[in-house]
């Protein structure tokens, strides 16, 4: 198995007790609707697979998991910090009605007043808001996802039209 046969998770954020049980934390969006009878752990650019003997999913984007010949804190310790995959034959699909922010990555960005600004390279989801990062010639623009500042969302050609702040692009050209 290699990256291009499978998707990125998230990773395992530390160990819990002293028989190996491990926290995962998801940066994967739907993480609930996802199938774990064996993960893939990025060890030296490889993915080893490892069986799950049990997990225990939280509402806090965690997980609790213990792996087969995983047994030991020390065994265990040695996957801290390691990213997650599982095979795209395991993604969970999505009714193409249900767009959401995390979709915007790879939309080209332009504003009422500046034009063409980038394409979006990032969003992250924050207590408050959603927040888009764009690779502004080089430069991160980044601003929040609001219906204020979104005028329209052209699902078919990839533009995300906004009406930024005045200012704000300015601010970002001079860093």
């Amino acid at each position: 198995m290699n990256i291009t046969e499978s998707f990125y998770i998230g990773y395992i954020s530390k160990t819990r007790g002293l028989k190996g049980e491990l926290q995962f934390f998801f940066e994967f969006e739907d993480y609930r609707d996802l199938e774990f009878d064996v993960i893939f752990v990025e060890i030296e650019k490889k993915l080893v697979p490892f069986f799950v003997d049990q997990i225990k999913v939280q509402n806090n984007s965690t997980a609790y998991v213990n792996l087969e010949d995983v047994d030991h804190i020390d065994k265990a310790q040695a996957l801290v910090r390691k990213k997650v995959y599982l095979p795209n034959d395991k993604m969970p699909v999505r009714d193409p009605e249900d767009f959401r922010y995390s979709d915007l990555v790879g939309y080209e960005v332009s504003d009422r007043v500046e034009g063409k600004l980038g394409i979006v390279t990032a969003v992250q989801e924050l207590p408050q808001q959603h927040v888009a990062t764009v690779d502004m010639e080089g430069k991160e623009l980044m601003f929040p996802l609001t219906e204020q500042l979104i005028i329209n969302v052209g699902k078919d050609d990839k533009l995300l039209e906004v009406d930024l702040p005045e200012g704000l692009v300015a601010l970002y050209r001079e860093v």
